[in-house]
């Protein structure tokens, strides 16, 4: 068994597919419809990103990535937010 999505709320699907895409480099995996998913070009797990389903939740979304040099963003661990509010950690590996 593999875990393969994990939803996330925001407000605007393409909107936010759209950051991920421009901002992270994730790539949008599926787009059918409302469901629209989007991943780092070498995971197998995607984001869900859930429109209009669920009210937004702004906060530590307790999702984290990783990187091998997270002193180019000042630290050993940085967090960030998307256009939703919804806020990540990254990592030092």
């Amino acid at each position: 068994m593999r875990l393969t999505t994990i939803a996330l709320v925001v407000s605007d699907a393409k909107k936010s597919a759209k950051w991920y895409t421009e901002k992270l480099g994730f790539e949008i995996r599926e787009h059918q419809g409302h469901w629209i998913t989007v991943a780092p070009k070498t995971e197998n797990i995607a984001f869900h990103l859930c429109e209009g389903f669920y009210p937004l939740e702004p906060g530590n979304s307790g999702i984290s990535f990783t990187t091998k040099d997270a002193k180019k963003d000042w630290a050993t661990y940085a967090m960030f937010k998307d256009p939703d509010g919804n806020e990540f950690y990254l990592i030092e590996e």
